[in-house]
């Protein structure tokens, strides 16, 4: 627990915004060097990158679940008083603890969930891709009559052009998804090797000349530390899932190992026992303005972002939500007068 007294700050997002968050004197305490971020911190930040702090089409068609949210759906099942009737099953059992918790969202018309994780006293984010997805997608698109996209190209332009495709694709409503460059010429393949290219969501196909968007169903795990079990919050996942895909579309869907994997990504890690908060947030931010262009599983973002990026991430943190409690004071103080 962060010490001081727990006296009203201010709310966030402003009325008559549903979901609103209280932040005390006691949630800025934890923002102080060395001590551990508690769940309002992490909910209010969560919110704040979705509605304004980063914006755009990514932001859009993400739905940000409560820190409460997983730990209500894990909560140990009750021993049932006698019924005559048989008890429901472990998964709709623990739908029902949540299942009003989307009650003005349809989270399958979204492109990522962000389910914020905490076990033993650690912070981790889950990240659901394509909940809404049966199957891996694939869009086309023709490159413009004389584009050469030969091994040169490749070398000196390879991240300016993923920019460009997917920023071209965002505009058309399918969100930041698996980046497919199928190209023809052999120099690419001889000089680059196919698994350095697959390593970039790159592939060669008969049909030079194509770009495909590639969507993948998966669920992703990004842990600083890597010492949480992860397997179960996955499965827990999966049947929360698949019970909300019965209700919401009226027809059984089986969420498997198979059809929705996890896997573990390669993201920068901690170098001390406190940040784990701080890297989960900076995780979804991150995910957010830089979105991963292919989902090749594991997926590698151990340079996402820079160590020395974190060091100033309480204070950047602790700016943001003073800011905006003073702009929701001013307005809250205009209204009055």
């Amino acid at each position: 627990r962060c010490s001081g007294q727990p006296t009203a700050e201010g709310t966030y997002p402003a009325a008559p915004c549903k979901g609103r968050i209280s932040v005390t004197k006691e949630d800025l305490a934890c923002l102080g060097s060395g001590e551990f971020l508690n769940d309002v911190i992490i909910d209010f930040y969560l919110k704040y990158l979705v509605l304004e702090g980063v914006g755009g089409v990514v932001a859009q068609q993400t739905h940000v679940f409560s820190s409460f949210f997983y730990k209500q759906l894990s909560r140990r099942r009750s021993c049932f008083q006698s019924s005559p009737s048989p008890p429901p099953s472990d998964r709709h059992m623990r739908h029902q603890r949540v299942k009003t918790w989307t009650r003005h969202v349809d989270i399958f018309t979204k492109d990522f969930l962000f389910v914020p994780v905490n076990q033993e006293a650690h912070w981790f984010l889950v990240v659901v891709c394509f909940p809404g997805l049966e199957t891996l997608q694939y869009e086309e698109f023709p490159i413009r009559t004389g584009e050469q996209m030969d091994a040169s190209v490749w070398r000196s332009n390879l991240f300016h052009l993923l920019s460009a495709f997917k920023l071209s694709f965002c505009q058309d409503r399918t969100g930041p998804s698996f980046l497919l460059i199928k190209d023809s010429p052999e120099e690419v393949s001889h000089q680059r090797g196919a698994d350095h290219l697959q390593s970039f969501g790159l592939m060669r196909t008969e049909h030079g000349g194509v770009v495909s968007v590639h969507c993948r169903p998966c669920i992703l795990v990004m842990d600083s530390l890597k010492l949480s079990y992860h397997e179960n919050v996955c499965r827990l996942l999966r049947d929360y899932l698949q019970v909300e895909w019965e209700v919401r579309r009226g027809k059984p869907r089986l969420f498997t190992p198979d059809t929705m994997k996890s896997s573990n990504c390669r993201v920068p890690q901690q170098d001390n026992s406190s940040d784990c908060g701080l890297y989960l947030l900076q995780y979804a931010e991150s995910f957010l303005q830089n979105p991963i262009v292919h989902f090749e599983l594991p997926v590698h973002l151990e340079n996402w972002f820079p160590r020395q990026q974190m060091r100033k991430k309480r204070e950047e943190i602790r700016r943001d939500l003073r800011h905006l409690i003073t702009k929701q004071s001013d307005f809250l103080k205009y209204s009055d007068d």
